[in-house]
């Protein structure tokens, strides 16, 4: 694989897929009427604007923080389109192809970011304090052992959270998006035809996948926890959270490194475990879902995507649903 495919990238989101080049971002989803609404704009990591940041171990953090704030911006994208299509349903309606919400008000922003904020707390509490209380519990007397069971029960949690979520219906929809958009950067990567049927003919487990990721960011930091020792206050606790962007740097070459190794028998053995996690958390899509991610993937290539079949482009400065 060349280093400029490694560059492409996606997340699935309601009804819908992102899509991410060095030059691009894009989200296209799936309409209440059968249309896709895409949105894109022009992309610029700050990888390129500070080449510091493009160092080894220090990218992966600032990628982690990209990834994050656009995946939440997008989820936002697509949530606010479902919801404007599931009220204009309630009312007896068919919102039309150019029919979206409006901008968000003050208020609701605000909402949604203590909402956000909210979230965080609970995942740092799940996945992370919870763990070190239950490991004092049990009575983990030495570092090592300390670092060992406190990310076991972490890896543990992680896994049940997955296999929990996997089975709700609408979890299990996103899911099905999520491995559209696996098979579809597949496809690309192949440099065979952008079309649904070719795209569902590859496989929906991918060496690059954000669930691999985390996966490896839970081993990753059993190791780098080992190096601090046990923790005997909170202060010492909360010490932890400071390594999570080094965590995640680590992370993010061993990703790269797997994707480059994708299909030698040695990496494949390393690599097994986040693709079988991936069982979980993607789904054989349909050829419409397809469609939508092979839509989000060329509009993020820069290819002029108005002329398709029920394609409606719509874009701005911000990730928001303007009105029409």
């Amino acid at each position: 694989m060349s280093e400029n495919t490694l560059m492409v990238g996606g997340q699935a989101v309601i009804e819908g897929v992102m899509m991410r080049t060095p030059q691009m971002v894009a989200v296209a989803c799936r309409r209440a009427d059968g249309t896709i609404n895409v949105w894109r704009k022009p992309y610029r990591t700050l990888l390129a604007r500070f080449r510091i940041l493009a160092l080894p171990l220090f990218r992966g953090a600032v990628v982690l923080l990209e990834a994050l704030a656009l995946g939440i911006q997008a989820l936002t994208y697509s949530g606010d389109l479902f919801e404007h299509d599931q009220s204009a349903a309630g009312n007896g309606t068919v919102a039309g192809p150019k029919s979206s919400p409006g901008a968000r008000t003050r208020g609701q922003k605000l909402r949604m970011a203590f909402t956000m904020i909210f979230a965080f707390g609970i995942g740092i509490a799940i996945f992370f304090y919870i763990p070190l209380l239950l490991t004092e519990w049990l009575g983990a007397r030495t570092s090592f052992w300390f670092n060992l069971v406190d990310g076991v029960i972490r890896l543990v949690f992680f896994l049940a959270y997955i296999a929990l979520i996997s089975q709700m219906k609408d979890i299990r929809r996103v899911f099905e998006y999520h491995g559209a958009e696996h098979k579809s950067i597949f496809n690309h990567e192949a440099k065979t035809d952008l079309t649904p049927e070719n795209s569902a003919t590859y496989s929906r487990f991918h060496p690059r996948c954000g669930t691999s990721f985390l996966l490896i960011v839970m081993l990753v930091s059993i190791i780098v926890f080992m190096f601090l020792g046990k923790p005997e206050n909170v202060s010492e606790r909360l010490l932890r959270l400071a390594f999570i962007p080094l965590i995640g740097g680590i992370s993010y070459e061993l990703i790269r490194l797997s994707g480059r190794g994708f299909g030698n028998p040695v990496w494949d053995f390393f690599i097994a475990p986040g693709l079988w996690l991936q069982r979980l958390t993607t789904r054989e899509p349909d050829l419409s879902q397809l469609e939508v991610a092979i839509v989000a993937l060329r509009a993020a290539l820069g290819e002029e995507v108005e002329a398709l079949p029920n394609v409606v482009v719509e874009g701005d400065e911000e990730l928001a649903v303007e009105t029409a």
